[in-house]
């Protein structure tokens, strides 16, 4: 499958890279998905490179203006999108510098960060790996995207044992996240807007598959 999915990764022109997004809901497996799709293209011959959108996270105090269980705080204040547009998708696009930022903020320390910036090879694939990649502000700015189509039941549990979260969606202490979601399904339809959509509810055995109600209510 996932040989089937690089195959289908286009070439870039004129020296910029594919710029590929992998696109779905907390707990749905983008990062491995991401990680294991950039060695499929790497074994076909691809250069790639690797940026998570989780390293342009806002500091604490713009994702938590809203009180921290907001689902609306998730769905606004999560990401500095501007920042990850001007200084990794739009460099890497169509007459682009090909230099780019590899990490703009560290989740950890909440420090935000002025790493150097890194150069890309000249027709390489960009994989990035995030929430909400469809959102308005990033519309254009993708080549190739992937959406993970996961129900929240599977993804709540996966995210409990990953954080220590309740493992029931419907439980108050995960309505920052799954409504937040639910929205991003309301006003942007993503696995409309993808070029694939992947169900990956069983992590052994992921399918291209055309999307039914499982994550997109």
């Amino acid at each position: 499958m996932l040989a089937q999915v690089a195959g289908l990764v286009p070439d870039a022109t004129d020296g910029a890279c594919t710029r590929l997004g992998v696109d779905g809901v907390d707990g749905s497996g983008k990062t491995v998905f991401a990680a294991e799709l950039a060695d499929a293209l790497r074994t076909a011959g691809r250069d790639v490179v690797q940026v998570s959108l989780d390293d342009f996270h806002h500091v604490r105090e713009v994702r938590y203006r809203r009180g921290r269980s907001s689902p609306e705080g998730f769905w606004l204040d999560s990401f500095d999108y501007p920042r990850f547009a001007a200084e990794v998708l739009r460099p890497l696009g169509p007459g682009g510098s090909g230099r780019y930022r590899p990490r703009g903020h560290d989740l950890a320390t909440d420090e935000v960060l002025d790493e150097p910036f890194a150069t890309a090879p000249p027709g390489a694939v960009l994989v990035v790996d995030g929430l909400f990649l469809h959102r308005q502000e990033l519309e254009g700015l993708w080549d190739f995207t992937v959406f993970l189509d996961v129900p929240f039941d599977v993804t709540a549990k996966r995210m409990a044992a990953r954080d220590g979260t309740h493992p029931d969606p419907k439980h108050p202490t995960m309505a920052r996240y799954v409504h937040a979601q639910r929205r991003y399904f309301t006003e942007r339809a993503p696995w409309t807007r993808a070029d694939v959509v992947v169900d990956n509810a069983d992590v052994e055995r992921p399918a291209v598959t055309t999307p039914t109600l499982g994550a997109c209510p």
